[in-house]
């Protein structure tokens, strides 16, 4: 179909220039009308359509377009007749100056691709490494080629150097551009804070966004799309066929194009940065201005040779583009950041202060910049930021991805093969080396630059970059694994979030099923997400494509909102308390449980959110995330934009209620020891809890505090977590109060009649601090709507919110009242 496509715009030009005087005219038509099409696809398919139709959709339908147009060609072909472009040639021939030509579409071509994908890149820096990003960027440029081309249709004259003045001044516009590029992530982040974080604003930053843009970077490309009506029209006399013509020079700028992806776009960024091929590509239009000079004036050998000398000073002259600008990840701010509002300058000074760069490489797939914070703290620190996103902090992302290998270790049943998917700071992988019962881990790194970073790492994770355990493999995830020999006891899977582009397939059905068929019977794949910058309904989208490929699905979190979801090969012995607690004891897994901030077994089982079965007892029901429908990529782009956070679907009734308060690890822990933990292993649970999930830790409390209200250890325990930064408002007695009034033990009548208010309360209590490990009973609620009392005027109070609780129990979710 695509060589199909490349035969259009020849043919049109041939079927409907009626001479050569007409010809560039029609050409230039034909093809800026054809690149507006591309602008609207590629906007259309962007934002509307890939979401909407699915891949599979979105070609039927384009088939069913072409299909329309190929019927209305036939319909006009039956119309009219044959007709013979006068005061051609007869006869197709080449003639002089045409390979020079030839060779001015072909750098022309290379040149715009190279600077397309260095400014897809940037974008990427800017807006966010978002499908939204590069629909935008690339229909700017598209739009702009249009409006070179129509721009050329319009003239009534075409004077005979106007093609080499084209050039000239695409060069200059390009060299006038390369000091401001590296600015656009300041710009960008200033545009960000003018717009509100919902879902009416989100097509109004894109529009602003794309309208920047094309102010921006939209002269030069402008002249690009002028480049090849103005190169037809100085041939169209010389060749006897105008379809020819078209064809030829068509052809070479799209062999250009390709040459432009494939060096400009990868190949020379394994020892090039951005500024580098952008000056290629500035380059590459200075030669083809040399080669123009030397077809309409074959003496100007002074002028060919300062060209050329231009465009040589070009790639060795002009400075590095600055890495704190680029790797500023200021997209992630929604609000103006306090550091901008002194202009680049001042924001440059406070970036110096701030962070020290250690490294940074663009890369064929990524821009990745190691940062250390400034002034040097005493013990060592660094980040790893792809795309401007931070994707690993050693010290403020440790126990994530500590525990995102430990657990899945310890739950499976012996994790001798391990294979980890982005190596990042290598903590996972060093983790899992670390491990006695560990004979090989695997890392699939897609990213050059991640892995030629990798040994400013060592100091953090065992000297995971030379560790003798440790195999590294530049691939991408799927690739990596489907090639690997034999099965895995564990996969742990640590990409950047999903709205980033490629990230997607890593949550895929295909992708799953391809992890789950490469587990031992016993392994454990584990998936890092996040609650942060997304919102329930992505959340549950993620979790309904997980459980329908797992059978036996378990969801803990490591910190805040960092969570892995766990896919069991069998899971039989995922519940056996016992030996996860003799294995946790062993001196390798408990120093890096310690070294991820869990000092207990007890703090350990904390951590699980949804026990094994709880997820499929729920019933999840809607459309999955696949490779031929990426929904997710989509949705969790528009989450992004607004910056919310996810909620954990509600399991607190029905069957999943049953599944989680039978299989809840805390739980049968405590079984273990008569019912109850002792109130030390209490008090680091909850310890553990208060420091990252508040209602988990409410919700702890108040079981604690419902059997022993009086006792020093509770009180104790109380204190320490109202100390807890943010927790004090949330963590009182009278929510205690309020939590322990829906637990199991307390009378289920209550002590008298209550308002509606409280007991709408309870039912969003009931609804927003339900955890598995300390379950409430959903009798104690409806018990409380029972003795609800409405007040005067308006009678029904009680009644609607009876109603909705009881919707609640039923398993329906939905808000609470």
């Amino acid at each position: 179909p695509t060589l199909l496509m490349g035969g259009t715009i020849p043919m049109l030009t041939q079927a409907l220039a009626r001479s050569l005087d007409d010809a560039t005219r029609f050409h230039a038509y034909v093809y800026g009308l054809n690149t507006v099409g591309a602008f609207a696809g590629a906007l259309a398919a962007g934002f509307v359509l890939i979401p909407q139709l699915g891949l599979v959709g979105v070609m039927r339908a384009m088939g069913a377009v072409n299909l329309a147009a190929g019927a209305l060609f036939v319909w006009l072909g039956r119309r009219g007749g044959a007709v013979a472009v006068t005061g051609a040639p007869a006869g197709l021939r080449r003639p002089a100056g045409f390979r020079l030509c030839a060779a001015v579409a072909l750098l022309t071509g290379f040149a715009m691709m190279a600077v397309q994908t260095t400014l897809i890149r940037l974008g990427g820096l800017s807006f966010g490494s978002s499908p939204f990003t590069f629909s935008m960027v690339v229909a700017v440029f598209v739009l702009c080629i249009a409006l070179g081309s129509l721009a050329v249709s319009a003239f009534s004259r075409i004077p005979p150097a106007l093609v080499l003045v084209n050039q000239l001044a695409l060069a200059a516009l390009l060299g006038l551009l390369f000091s401001r590029l590296p600015e656009a992530p300041y710009w960008a982040h200033l545009m960000r804070s003018w717009f509100r974080d919902t879902d009416a604003a989100f097509p109004a930053f894109y529009l602003t966004g794309f309208l920047g843009v094309l102010l921006f970077v939209g002269p030069p490309v402008i002249l690009s799309g002028a480049s090849l009506p103005l190169l037809f029209h100085h041939l169209r006399r010389q060749m006897g066929e105008l379809g020819a013509v078209a064809g030829s020079l068509y052809s070479w700028n799209t062999v250009g194009s390709l040459l432009g992806a494939l060096l400009g776009g990868y190949a020379l960024l394994f020892w090039l940065d951005l500024h580098h091929v952008y000056a290629l590509a500035m380059g590459a239009v200075l030669v083809s201005a040399a080669l123009l000079a030397r077809v309409l004036f074959p003496s100007s050998r002074l002028a060919v040779a300062g060209l050329l000398v231009l465009a040589l000073a070009a790639g060795a002259l002009l400075p590095a583009w600055e890495p704190q600008l680029l790797s500023s990840g200021l997209f992630r701010f929604r609000s103006r950041h306090a550091a901008v509002e002194g202009g680049i300058e001042a924001f440059l000074a406070w970036r110096r202060q701030v962070w020290q760069i250690d490294f940074y490489d663009d890369d064929p797939t990524a821009s990745v910049a190691v940062l250390a914070p400034m002034p040097a703290p005493p013990q060592p620190d660094r980040s790893i930021l792809v795309n401007g996103k931070a994707d690993g902090a050693v010290a403020g992302d440790y126990p994530t991805m500590a525990l995102a290998g430990l657990v899945p270790a310890l739950l499976s049943e012996a994790p001798r093969r391990a294979f980890v998917i982005g190596y990042g700071t290598g903590v996972t992988a060093g983790e899992l080396a670390a491990l006695e019962e560990v004979e090989q881990v695997v890392v699939a790194e897609i990213s050059p630059g991640v892995i030629e970073a990798a040994p400013l790492f060592d100091f953090a994770n065992f000297g995971a970059s030379d560790h003798p355990k440790v195999e590294i493999v530049r691939s991408d995830a799927y690739r990596a694994l489907l090639r690997s020999p034999g099965t895995w006891d564990v996969i742990v899977s640590e990409p950047s979030n999903p709205w980033v582009a490629g990230v997607e397939m890593l949550f895929s059905r295909e992708f799953l099923e391809a992890a789950r068929d490469r587990l031992t019977p016993g392994g454990v794949y584990a998936q890092w997400f996040h609650q942060y910058e997304t919102d329930a309904k992505v959340v549950e989208l993620v979790l309904r494509t997980y459980a329908s490929v797992f059978e036996r699905v378990s969801v803990w979190y490591t910190m805040s909102a960092d969570l892995i979801l766990l896919g069991f090969g069998d899971g039989v012995r995922a519940l056996d308390v016992a030996r996860l607690e003799q294995r946790a004891g062993r001196p390798d897994f408990a120093a890096g449980l310690t070294r991820a901030g869990v000092t207990s077994f007890g703090a350990l089982l904390a951590h699980e959110l949804l026990p094994v079965g709880v997820l499929h007892a729920a019933r999840p029901s809607g459309p999955l995330h696949t490779l031929l429908h990426p929904r997710l990529t989509y949705a969790a782009g528009r989450a992004f934009f607004r910056g919310g956070a996810g909620e954990l679907p509600f399991t607190g009734a029905g069957a999943a209620a049953e599944v989680g308060q039978r299989n809840a690890l805390l739980r049968r822990h405590a079984e273990r020891s008569g019912g109850a933990l002792p109130p030390a292993v209490r008090a680091e649970v909850a310890a553990k809890a208060c420091q990252y999930r508040t209602r988990l830790c409410a919700t702890l409390l108040a079981d604690w505090w419902r059997e022993a209200p009086e006792s020093e250890a509770f009180q104790a325990a109380f204190a320490a977590a109202r100390r807890t930064p943010g927790a004090a408002e949330t963590l009182t007695l009278a929510t205690l109060s309020l939590l322990a009034e829906l637990l199991p033990g307390t009378e289920a009548g209550g002590r008298g009649p209550v308002g509606p208010g409280w007991a709408r309360r309870a039912t969003n209590a009931f609804q927003q601090y339900y955890q598995h490990a300390a379950p409430f009973a959903p009798g104690h609620l409806l018990a409380l709507w029972d003795r609800c009392r409405a007040p005067q005027g308006n009678p029904a109070a009680c009644e609607q919110g009876a109603a909705r609780a009881r919707q609640l129990l039923a398993g329906n979710g939905g808000a609470a009242p």
